[in-house]
């Protein structure tokens, strides 16, 4: 929490005009049932129109400034909050930039969107609220008590026994409050999460008429949360009435006791006026207190959630050693004894891997589902640290080299492309910075997606629906393959990205891979893809079977024999 209170210091300033502002429309309120008091006693009762003239002409005075002061204090109230949610919601994208795939696995994307949307709003509102009459509060109760006490001392002493009574009260409170309020925040997490997955997964929904289940998902998931504010929302409310309670029975004393001591002529009825304006003024301002509660305690829970992420330790960033001078100049990559395991696991993905790719060498790997394919290809980039052993680029420990040059010198294709808002020639542009126009037509035709580009109403300027839905499944692989190569790296990872490509789109692609003098490696599943390679690796639970050319696999794997036959058949097998 002390994190996420950090984020105030840069409006001090803006801070104490503001809590000035409001101590002055304090004293204001403080004042005037004094005041009144005094024109009660001295005006009203003595029939002196003059006196009642003067402390009427007072009070309005200064109920002017406070309500000009009350203007000026939103202003500042509003400057604060609004600059700290957007400084915190800054630092908090930063911080997720900077996160590796260990980082982002401890914190859902639907628990992420939330602390960027509804905690950062929970603690901006309270900001705003806190500075404005939040703080009124405590502190009207505090002096209250005391003018009262200034007023007549006999009558104010039912203050000494109410006041702390509410004060324990509330504490208590707000403990339970601050606990159940987390669990709600967990719980928004979760109705978000549901709702994500259905929006993204909502075409395979309809195909598998999943409608009815989806819809029992998500009720169940929104009466839980629905349940948990019910039941929040009742406990806090529920202490209103209480301090109500209290705060009347003290009413009755004063107006009882108040009346005796007027009816003895042990005081005047301009003081028990006055008193009973501060005790409806202290009851008023506890009456608030729910309404507090409740934003304080919603603030804290999400003021914690969001410094769970800016807390989050990196765990993936340079070297010490790692230098700018380093650079990649030739791609060779090296593997000494590798092995590697998630964050969180046991067991390793990858066991002892050593092989080397030579700069400007085609390498295709082929592997089961789970053999550790993507596991190594993320290695690479440095997605994630190697458990065991070392990766050697150009004969330099990876280490070596900044993140920033590390990445930029690897053009990286994933699995599933992933396109993002805009338009076509803004997702192959988003490969390089400050791209041309004639860098992204060459990269769109070498990625064999031109043509079909071109064909478009619009061409490179046609809309991208939301995550490409408007696109065919090969049309996003050539796009986000157009991005890899637009940038002309050292380094070219194909994770199965050329999946959904007919055979003669593939070989024109490969065609125009060799033209780019890049280390190239290919995760693919197709034997006419592997045979385009100068060597294959074969992999099997983390481990390299084998490597080699393709007449060379062919004739000392048999695992490579079953997946030739199994794609051309027994004939072609025994044919090479």
């Amino acid at each position: 929490m002390r994190n996420t209170i950090s984020f105030l210091k840069p409006y001090k300033l803006s801070m104490i005009i503001a809590f000035s502002l409001m101590v002055f429309e304090l004293i204001v309120e403080l004042l005037l049932p004094f005041f009144l008091g005094k024109m009660i006693n001295s005006g009203i009762m003595q029939k002196d129109i003059e006196t009642v003239i003067m402390w009427g002409s007072i009070m309005l005075g200064m109920a002017f400034l406070s309500f000009i002061a009350g203007i000026i204090n939103s202003f500042y109230a509003s400057h604060t909050s609004f600059g700290f949610a957007y400084d915190i919601r800054k630092k908090l994208y930063e911080k997720v930039q900077s996160y590796s795939f260990a980082n982002l696995q401890r914190f859902p994307t639907s628990g992420l969107v939330t602390r960027f949307t509804n905690d950062v709003r929970q603690i901006q509102n309270t900001i705003f609220m806190g500075l404005r009459i939040m703080s009124k509060a405590p502190l009207l109760i505090v002096g209250g008590v005391i003018m009262a006490f200034v007023v007549n001392a006999r009558l104010a002493l039912i203050f000494l026994v109410t006041v702390p009574l509410l004060v324990g009260f509330l504490l208590w409170v707000l403990k339970i409050a601050s606990n159940l309020f987390n669990k709600l925040q967990q719980l928004v997490d979760t109705v978000n999460r549901v709702m994500q997955e259905n929006l993204i997964g909502m075409r395979l929904i309809k195909a598998f008429f999943r409608r009815n289940f989806e819809e029992k998902r998500f009720h169940q998931a929104n009466k839980a949360l629905a349940d948990t504010t019910r039941f929040t929302f009742r406990f806090v409310e529920s202490s209103m009435p209480v301090l109500l309670f209290i705060m009347n029975l003290s009413l009755i004393f004063i107006l009882w006791f108040g009346n005796k001591q007027v009816l003895a002529g042990s005081t005047n009825v301009g003081d028990v006026v006055a008193i009973v304006n501060y005790a409806m003024r202290v009851a008023m301002f506890i009456s608030m207190f729910s309404f507090i509660i409740m934003a304080f305690s919603r603030a804290k829970a999400s003021a914690e959630r969001l410094d769970q992420v800016l807390v989050e330790t990196v765990d993936l960033v340079d070297h010490p050693d790692a230098s700018e001078e380093n650079m990649i100049m030739n791609g060779k990559i090296e593997f000494q004894d590798v092995s590697f395991r998630y964050p969180m696991t046991d067991e390793n993905i990858l066991k002892h891997l050593t092989f080397t790719i030579h700069p400007q060498e085609k390498l295709a790997v082929l592997g089961a589902t789970g053999s550790g394919k993507t596991s190594f290809f993320q290695l690479i980039p440095r997605l994630y640290n190697v458990t065991n052993g070392e990766i050697f680029m150009d004969d330099k420990p990876i280490s070596a080299f900044t993140l920033e040059h590390l990445r930029n010198s690897i053009g990286y294709v994933p699995q599933s492309p992933i396109l993002f808002s805009g338009t076509l020639a803004d997702n192959i542009a988003w490969g390089k910075k400050n791209a041309t126009k004639e860098e992204i037509i060459q990269a769109a035709k070498d990625a064999q997606i031109h043509d079909t580009i071109i064909n478009l109403p619009d061409g490179y300027e046609t809309l991208v629906g939301q995550r490409g839905v408007n696109l065919s499944g090969g049309q996003k692989q050539r796009i986000s393959i157009a991005r890899a190569l637009i940038r002309r790296p050292k380094l070219l990872l194909f994770d199965d990205s050329t999946s959904a490509l007919d055979l003669a789109t593939e070989a024109k692609l490969l065609e125009r891979l060799d033209t780019y003098h890049s280390t190239m490696l290919m995760i693919t599943q197709k034997i006419s893809t592997a045979r385009s390679a100068d060597r294959i690796m074969l992999m099997e639970q983390g481990e390299i079977l084998q490597i080699g050319t393709h007449e060379e696999l062919l004739q000392h794997s048999k695992l490579y024999r079953d997946i030739v036959m199994s794609q051309y058949g027994k004939e072609y097998g025994h044919a090479n």
